[in-house]
């Protein structure tokens, strides 16, 4: 586990304690935290005040706020990230079009997978294109939430105690196994992943203001010494990706780069500069109002199954998902109509992330279970209920 101590008076780009009044650190004022939009009453009514979409986008392309020089570099951006994945991992292109997306939307991102996978090396792929600080914490029973965000060590020299910063301060964090980790040390990531910023001996210290992207891995099939994620933390991670087994030409060409020795580290093609900047030019793709409408039908619907789902089906869920899903449809499809080389979001880029935004924010009851229904055939069902604007 990377964790370089850190003296709390020595000069760092982040980790700076944060002023009172709501000052954030490099003395730049703190924006307002923003309201939740609040949803339609009804799914169906939502989508049907929402503007009509003209068929093929066209609609869209001029009212985008992206120059053709930031497309542009946007694009070639995306086509470095890509090609240094492919050159890492073989296959796994969802998880590579996912890992993309939370990078370019700011928001973190949970994988599961049985172990084997490649998950942690997907994780480590993505992270090491880009030339920024990086961090693996690999969770066990036994972790501390001071072994990820720091503590406050005495100093005999000085007799003052000094704030040791834990690995979590960093660009990437790849939390290895969380699940393995107690609800307490996991707890201990909550504050940062929404706030960026942890608290440290009752001083609050920021995250890296450029780039913090979590990336968690879990293994969902073994059960001894693990501690399941609460609704709390897993409602923090943008992005919930699933991947299965490579095909069996896929595992053949693993076993050709393991004798022809592809698989060492490769030096990073893209700067935190250039991470920062391409995020700046996704939250400027635009998106409609009937698509910003057609995300909240969708969300208010799994709050209200019985609306759009037959009565079998709807008393499988238990629990809807938060506005923080509404947010992630968002900035996420904003990021994948990058991605698709456009400037403006359509509802296919909403749909594409369906099943990565919602499966961990949907709960489903012990019946579910027992009739073999899963998540994803929910959100099938919700999703094909609704019109498309």
């Amino acid at each position: 586990m990377d964790n370089q101590g850190m003296n709390q008076n020595a000069p760092s780009p982040y980790g700076q304690p944060i002023p009172p009044q709501g000052q954030p650190a490099y003395g730049a004022p703190q924006a307002a935290p923003s309201a939740p939009v609040p949803a339609p009453a009804a799914a169906p009514a939502a989508a049907a005040s929402a503007p009509a979409m003209v068929a093929g986008g066209s609609k869209y392309e001029g009212k985008s706020e992206v120059s053709p020089e930031d497309f542009a570099y946007a694009r070639e951006v995306i086509g470095k990230l890509s090609a240094y994945f492919e050159s890492v991992v073989v296959g796994q292109n969802a998880l590579k079009n996912s890992l993309i997306t939370a990078i370019l939307a700011d928001g973190h991102i949970l994988i599961e997978s049985v172990p084997g996978l490649a998950k942690t090396t997907a994780a480590k792929a993505i992270s090491d294109a880009v030339d920024g600080k990086f961090s693996r914490i690999q969770c066990t029973p036994d972790l501390l939430p001071s072994d990820i965000i720091g503590t406050q060590i005495y100093n005999r020299a000085t007799g003052n105690f000094d704030t040791v910063f834990g690995p979590v301060f960093a660009n990437f964090v790849l939390l290895d196994e969380i699940n393995r980790s107690s609800a307490k040390t996991q707890s201990a990531m909550l504050e940062a992943m929404q706030e960026h910023q942890v608290t440290i001996g009752g001083t609050s210290y920021s995250m890296p203001e450029d780039i913090f992207i979590v990336i968690a891995t879990q293994n969902p099939i073994e059960q001894e010494g693990t501690y399941p994620l609460s609704e709390a933390q897993t409602d923090r991670f943008m992005l919930k990706e699933i991947i299965s087994y490579p095909t069996a030409g896929e595992e053949v060409e693993v076993l050709n780069r393991i004798e022809a020795g592809a698989f060492q580290k490769k030096p990073a093609v893209l700067t935190i500069k250039d991470i920062d900047r391409v995020q700046d030019i996704a939250e400027q793709v635009y998106a409609d109002e009937s698509i910003k409408y057609y995300i909240s039908s969708i969300v208010t619907a799994t709050r209200h199954p019985e609306r759009s789902l037959p009565a079998e089906m709807a008393g499988y869920v238990r629990m809807g998902a938060s506005p923080r899903a509404s947010i992630a449809f968002l900035r996420t499809a904003k990021a994948v109509a990058l991605l698709q080389g456009r400037t403006y979001v359509v509802p296919d880029d909403v749909k594409i992330m369906r099943h990565a935004v919602l499966r961990h924010r949907i709960g489903l009851n012990y019946s579910a279970v027992a009739d073999h229904v899963t998540v994803e055939q929910v959100i099938d069902r919700i999703v094909q209920g609704l019109p498309t604007p």
